[in-house]
């Protein structure tokens, strides 16, 4: 029978101890790391979640304790009296944090046994993510994973004291609320008591805390869960939570300041780094002229360079024509790179061509000049000019991509990140900020035939640019603002429309006329006529912010219970079939019954 605890109050975590406490009796409890004998001296790392102490058990000290002890396994569930002292000379560990000290222990009881874990429980083992998932409750017990949702408990406590110190107030918006278009499909909720009708799960708060503005709460914040199903990825869920916030009579430099501010405190308590403020901005178009996407890595050079006024008369055809017909001609200057194989080129083909690149020329620069099936087609002026243009020297590897702006722009800048992991040039320790702005307000959907929005409908455009929306509406550019570290856009928000004729206006330049809009966002429409402040937000998707401080390679090792990239959950069998009853109540009839995906 396991022991009960009655009177006995745990002094301390067992991670915490330290040459301070020797001499001190303590009352530690956690979980068996492992059990060591020592020919009758028994050795026991007990861990809890500040981390492990060494115990050490002598039958003549307590032959009790000691009994017990020879019969604890690995994840036994311990409780132990004790007195800390330093460990004998020879055997202290400089590798663990209470190392100097073990604990005397002179009483144990063992609160619960434990079956043999299907893995190691610690941070070393190798562990496939199907299993880690399937036992994801062991899984958490790993310091590594421990580590990482108490930073972000750190991260969100630094949050909500920096906002509140800047006046913002935290308000709960619906869960439960209505289905309108944001960007990616919603999660329906069968509404039991309105038959045939459903609820959305929130996408974002954001015509939320827009209202809220209006109501007269003029500085919003929340830290809030946000439900998209959309195909994932490693830094993407079908329900993530965003720091979420929303401020009146302000313009797009006020919200940067106090976001920067928010960054900078995030980051110093969280892993005590400083962050440089102002962070660094530029537009929309410099990303792409120069990284070619609109998140980009600073953390190395290896920008994109513009040829196509150079190259727009060769004789390279492949070139000449991608210019002629409106498109651009872009290069990367691998540098000190010409050793790479054609192998390792031919998978940087296939890698560009993931995002629509027909295709990926290289040059090898020798000593002889350029080692390359496309060297024939230029002239030696011509190959001077090129060379000169991207300071090309002996050893490096020259990449070119010619086709529209969109895919030469993508493409190379998806593979200028792609050889910045590749060969090392970015570390994880090396935080690099940026403010992307100005980014364009509609695109044109060649499909549906109409503009879409390219942050949301709500998105205000630059003062100077409204007059545009009636006579070139692609050229408007948007008060919106990305946040972007090291290549991941970590937050984006924009100024909003407080003006209904404006407001108006932009669901019409999106093909949504006046009584889908009045379907889709009425309540919003005429609370913009009750007298709406100029306001405006940003979001900051905090798993991926925490995925960043740790240093993590995924989304799913900074949530408790995260999802698996068919969005189940392989511990709790998410989602799962339910009974004819049930359905039955929600009004619902399936046209084909299948078996839970989890």
């Amino acid at each position: 029978m396991n022991d009960i605890l009655e009177d006995w109050k745990r002094s301390q975590y067992c991670g915490v101890l330290s040459a301070a406490e020797i001499g001190q009796d303590v009352c530690l409890m956690g979980w068996v790391q492992r059990r060591r004998d020592h020919g009758g001296l028994i050795f026991i790392d007990l861990r809890d979640r500040e981390g492990i102490i060494q115990l050490a058990l002598d039958p003549d000290r307590d032959p009790e304790a000691h009994a017990k002890a020879d019969r604890v396994r690995g994840e036994y569930v311990v409780a132990v009296k004790g007195t800390v002292s330093a460990r004998p000379q020879g055997t202290v560990n400089p590798k663990m944090k209470t190392g100097e000290v073990e604990v005397e222990v002179h009483e144990l009881r063992i609160l619960n046994t434990a079956q043999t874990p299907p893995f190691q429980i610690d941070e070393y083992s190798e562990v496939a993510e199907s299993i880690r998932l399937k036992y994801r409750y062991l899984d958490l017990r790993r310091p590594t994973i421990q580590n990482n949702l108490m930073l972000r408990h750190r991260v969100a406590r630094t949050v909500r004291t920096y906002l509140d110190g800047k006046g913002f107030l935290e308000i709960e918006t619906p869960i439960l609320t209505k289905s309108t278009p944001e960007g990616a499909r919603d999660y329906l909720v069968p509404s039991r008591v309105n038959p045939g009708t459903f609820y959305a799960l929130p996408q974002s708060p954001q015509l939320f805390k827009q209202l809220l503005m209006i109501s007269g709460y003029d500085r919003y914040c929340q830290i809030t869960r946000c439900f998209r199903d959309e195909d994932l990825r490693a830094d993407r869920q079908p329900e993530f939570t965003q720091i979420d916030c929303e401020m009146s009579f302000v313009d797009r430099d006020d919200v940067v300041t106090v976001m920067e501010g928010m960054i900078a405190a995030v980051f110093k308590e969280a892993i005590g780094v400083d962050v440089a403020l102002p962070m660094k901005r530029m537009t929309y178009a410099e990303a792409l002229d120069r990284f070619g996407v609109d998140n980009p890595d600073l953390r190395f050079g290896l920008e994109l360079v513009d040829l196509s006024s150079l190259v727009k008369g060769s004789a390279f055809k492949v070139f000449a024509d991608a210019v002629a017909g409106g498109g651009l001609v872009k290069a990367l200057n691998v540098k000190g790179s010409s050793s790479l194989s054609r192998k390792e080129i031919d998978d940087l083909t296939d890698f560009a061509k993931i995002y629509g690149a027909k295709g990926l020329a290289y040059v090898k620069v020798t000593e002889e000049g350029w080692q390359s099936p496309i060297a024939k087609f230029f002239t030696a002026e011509e190959l001077v000019a090129l060379n000169q243009a991207l300071n090309a020297e002996t050893g490096d590897l020259l990449l070119f991509v010619a086709d529209s702006y969109r895919i030469a722009n993508e493409s190379l800048g998806r593979l200028r990140g792609h050889l910045g992991q590749k060969l090392g040039l970015a570390r994880k320790d090396d935080y690099q900020f940026t403010w992307v702005t100005d980014f364009p307000l509609l695109e044109w959907d060649e499909e549906s035939k109409r503009h879409v929005a390219v942050h949301h409908p709500f998105t205000a455009p630059m003062d100077e640019d409204v007059s545009l929306l009636a006579t070139d509406p692609g050229k408007a550019r948007a008060k919106a603002y990305d946040l972007v570290l090291n290549g991941s856009e970590i937050g984006g928000g924009s100024i909003r429309i407080h003006d209904q004729s404006v407001q108006s206006a932009m669901f019409e330049l999106m093909g949504i006329g006046a009584e889908e809009a009045r379907l889709k966002f009425g309540f919003l429409l005429d609370a913009l006529s009750f007298g709406a402040p100029p306001h405006g937000g940003i979001a900051f998707g905090m798993d991926r912010l925490i995925m960043l401080l740790t240093g993590s390679d995924s989304i799913r090792d900074v949530i408790a219970f995260p999802k698996t990239q068919k969005a189940t959950c392989q511990m709790s069998e998410a989602p799962n079939v339910v009974d004819d009853k049930q359905l039955r109540e929600l009004s619902i009839r399936l046209a084909t019954r299948s078996k839970s995906p989890a």
